[in-house]
């Protein structure tokens, strides 16, 4: 038995054997167990343990690098934190876009589940208010200045996710883990992207009966198969990961692209993809932030572009309102892209651009308008 097993009755031993080991220098760090990676966050996620060495955990493992037993242990913390509900639905699409939101483009996903819906495929998107590194806007942010209600419980979210008169929901991981979003102000303290930013996304906080879907996105190259890794450890079904814009589960809607899927929990393929082959001819990647926006500078960050949470938040939820009335333009099409990725991992489409034809039609006929409130 390993140090950290024989003191798991004392979280202060556990963590100080940890430390100990993952915070020794670039050439003698050692990785951890993925039990002492699950005994490590779950203390620091019962609030056993000092800021400090909280800080240093998550640190430590960053510079080292997190192996992928050390986040699943991770995860294994979060997930036995979080409350989990089933809803009445036998398949449920999960959407985790950034939790750290956008702050380059406005944000169309929000509104992607609103289509998935329309379209028969009961969809749950879940994340924060605001975290770093990133500071932006959040679906919370946009779904709030489109009217929606975003601080429900899970069992209100599921039951609202249900209604085949809605058949989408937000959940925020206030409400669905309040001890992991308690961490908020530490993480921001840290600045630098860790292991929770990491997994967090695989909470998995509303599942479906008889199958659950991840669907996600991903910039840099070796997340993909962290990805992939998390979901089926986190129990999903089928995953799609797509190379999106600011790291979205939109991708380019100008250039090619890719995208990684698995089903029944299975290894991930690679996939291509050209907006051109769903019948999309855009000049710019994603949509463009309104001119006259107004910006927001946080003293101290050089590395993102501020911009008005509110203000952006309100354009977002115009523009996403719009597209969903049929209204053309970048957001409709970003919907199109987005909701025949899905429609065609889950086989409720032969190919691609049959997808895209099923969203304009749904977008066209305005019903989804009705789901939003």
């Amino acid at each position: 038995m390993n140090q950290t097993a024989s003191h798991a009755s004392d979280p202060r031993q556990v963590m100080h054997s940890i430390i100990q080991r993952i915070a020794t220098g670039p050439e003698l760090s050692k990785d951890i167990a993925r039990e002492e990676a699950y005994l490590g966050m779950k203390a620091i996620l019962a609030g056993q343990i000092d800021p400090v060495q909280c800080g240093i955990f998550f640190i430590a493992l960053r510079m080292k690098r997190e192996t992928d037993d050390e986040n699943k242990g991770v995860l294994d913390a979060i997930l036995e934190a979080t409350q989990r509900v089933t809803a009445e639905v036998d398949e449920v699409v999960d959407i985790a876009d950034p939790y750290d939101g956008y702050n380059r483009c406005l944000p169309a996903a929000p509104f992607l589940p609103v289509l998935l819906a329309e379209l028969g495929v009961p969809t749950v998107n879940h994340g924060v208010d605001k975290v770093g590194p990133k500071y932006g806007v959040t679906a919370r942010h946009v779904l709030q200045a489109a009217g929606v209600d975003v601080d429900l419980s899970p069992e209100a979210a599921a039951r609202r996710l249900s209604d085949p008169a809605l058949g989408w929901t937000y959940v925020d991981q206030a409400r669905f883990c309040p001890r992991l979003h308690d961490l908020v102000p530490l993480r921001g303290k840290i600045i630098k992207r860790q292991a929770v930013t990491t997994v967090e996304v695989a909470s998995r906080p509303i599942a479906g009966r008889r199958r659950t879907h991840f669907v996600t996105g991903y910039v840099h190259k070796p997340y993909p198969p962290i990805y992939a890794m998390l979901a089926r450890h986190a129990g999903f079904d089928s995953a799609l990961i797509i190379r999106g814009v600011e790291g979205g589960v939109i991708p380019s809607l100008r250039q090619p692209g890719k995208y990684y899927w698995y089903q029944d929990r299975g290894e991930e393929v690679e996939a291509d993809l050209d907006p051109r082959d769903l019948g999309i001819e855009q000049s710019v990647r994603a949509v463009p932030l309104p001119e006259g926006l107004p910006k927001s500078e946080r003293a101290g960050d050089e590395v993102a572009i501020m911009v008005d949470v509110a203000a952006t938040a309100r354009a977002a939820a115009a523009a996403g309102l719009a597209a969903l009335g049929g209204e053309k333009g970048a957001t409709y099409d970003s919907l199109v892209i987005g909701a025949a990725l899905v429609l065609h991992h889950l086989g409720r489409a032969g190919s691609l651009g049959e997808a895209a034809d099923r969203a304009r039609a749904a977008l066209d006929s305005g019903r989804a308008l009705a789901r939003v409130k």
